[in-house]
């Protein structure tokens, strides 16, 4: 007879514990009131950045490539009438003409400044000095031909010592000399002296016969 009752109070512990869950259902209940407070933050999203404008931080700014392709982008065009060629010469001469006064004016400007710094005391620039002829060169040499028609060729020998080697080096050049005369013949010692251009090659004119050919 014991064990009976002990079998029937084994049941009766075991029905708190069913009555648990039924206690757990308002709980889940507590969160469906709550759905309302989840929605006053999402109405309240627009004014986030009002916030932080207050708050001193800067709101985004587009940049200036930004705005430009914004504006190219707004920009319709403009219609232009056709014109004739007459008109677009006299378009472009009057935007010329407006374009050298203004560079007249600003070297005017430049002008003033630079007399300004440069004070009273500094002379103003005087004209260059007139430019006089250096002195000529003068070579000696033989005529090696006398064929040409007021026009001799001389031919010049020189003779160095090579700086590193120490050799003679023996070299000649040719001139082609202005004889107003035709005076030195083939085989004569002549001295020619430097001159303006008497044509495409004279640059040279007869100075003296110093030799004549034997």
């Amino acid at each position: 007879m014991s064990d009976e009752p002990t079998e029937e109070e084994t049941p009766v512990e075991e029905t708190p514990v069913e009555e648990t869950p039924a206690e757990e259902t308002p709980v889940e209940e507590t969160p469906a009131p709550e759905a309302p407070a989840e929605e006053a933050p999402a109405a309240e999203a627009p004014s986030a950045p009002a916030a932080e404008e207050e708050d001193g931080e800067p709101a985004e700014v587009p940049t200036s490539k930004q705005l430009r392709k914004k504006a190219r982008g707004a920009h319709k065009g403009v219609v232009k009438t056709s014109r004739s060629n007459e008109e677009r010469s006299k378009e472009r001469a009057e935007v010329r003409a407006t374009k050298a006064a203004s560079r007249r004016r600003w070297r005017a400007r430049q002008k003033t400044k630079r007399n300004e710094l440069r004070g009273p005391d500094v002379p103003a620039k005087t004209a260059p000095a007139p430019r006089e002829p250096g002195n000529p060169t003068i070579r000696q040499g033989l005529v090696v031909s006398d064929k040409g028609e007021k026009t001799i060729t001389v031919r010049i020998d020189t003779a160095r010592r090579h700086p590193k080697y120490h050799k003679i080096v023996r070299s000649s050049t040719t001139l082609r000399v202005h004889d107003e005369s035709n005076d030195a013949n083939e085989g004569d010692t002549v001295r020619v002296i430097e001159c303006r251009p008497m044509s495409r090659t004279k640059r040279w004119r007869l100075d003296e016969v110093m030799e004549r050919a034997k």
